[in-house]
């Protein structure tokens, strides 16, 4: 059944009318009519399944005939990572975490980002399909581009992976999750991807001096999107084993 986004708080009311560019793709695009179902998402953890009662090309309206709610994640996963100079890998990123499952994502701006402007509309769009593709109930929050200084101000704890060779940076994100368990499992604990360059050693020295913890992605080099897919996939998979050995 296809799937379309209403950003709205809620879907409890008996009709809901689409968006313009949503209304315009299911009438227009897929040529659905009276009488065709489709289901509906707010990205809040409500899926709501419908029969298009009106299929005007601008505002199609569908009347609710089930619904059902999701409880969000007990665990919170946020990447704020640097925007690639290549705006398609961040593209692919934010497509790739949001299937994964990612909760947060804050671009952030360093010393070495060649890319030092976004298109958040864009990204959005990219956010919200990817949702309705991989059939997740909850939409990504998607933040403002922000330097990487105003960030460690806000989020003084966290992980942070980095290229520069340091003793102590041996832990991966999963051990230092087990590690400390009780530290980061209610915060909202960011994980820190730097810019092709990578973060400057002042980043990395004020991240460390704010409390965040160095971590290893591996022994290989890895693209920043592909670190920041690989990042968010060890904090998902870490947290689902965590929730099902305590049940």
């Amino acid at each position: 059944m296809r799937r379309f986004f209403v950003d709205i708080g809620n879907l409890d009311q008996e009709i809901i009318t689409l968006p313009v560019d949503e209304s315009k793709h299911a009438a227009k695009v897929l040529r659905m009519r009276i009488g065709h179902q489709m289901e509906l998402v707010n990205g809040k953890g409500v899926v709501f399944t419908g029969e298009i009662t009106d299929d005007q090309p601008k505002a199609v309206e569908v009347r609710k005939v089930n619904l059902i709610e999701e409880k969000p994640d007990k665990h919170h996963i946020h990447i704020a990572i640097a925007p690639t100079k290549n705006n398609d890998r961040l593209e692919w990123f934010l497509e790739k975490a949001t299937e994964l499952g990612i909760h947060e994502i804050t671009p952030i701006l360093c010393s070495n980002s060649e890319r030092k402007k976004i298109k958040p509309e864009r990204l959005q769009k990219i956010l919200v399909s990817a949702m309705k593709q991989s059939k997740r109930l909850f939409l990504p929050k998607l933040n403002q581009l922000t330097s990487i200084d105003d960030f460690l101000d806000k989020h003084p704890i966290g992980l942070i992976a980095h290229c520069y060779e340091e003793e102590d940076k041996n832990t991966s994100i999963q051990l230092e999750l087990q590690k400390n368990a009780n530290r980061w499992q209610s915060k909202n604990t960011p994980i820190l991807i730097g810019p092709e360059g990578d973060f400057s050693l002042n980043e990395v020295k004020k991240a460390l001096e704010n409390g965040y913890q160095a971590v290893t992605l591996g022994k290989t080099r890895l693209r920043t999107e592909t670190a920041g897919v690989y990042a968010c996939m060890n904090v998902k998979l870490y947290f689902e084993e965590f929730f099902k050995a305590k049940h």
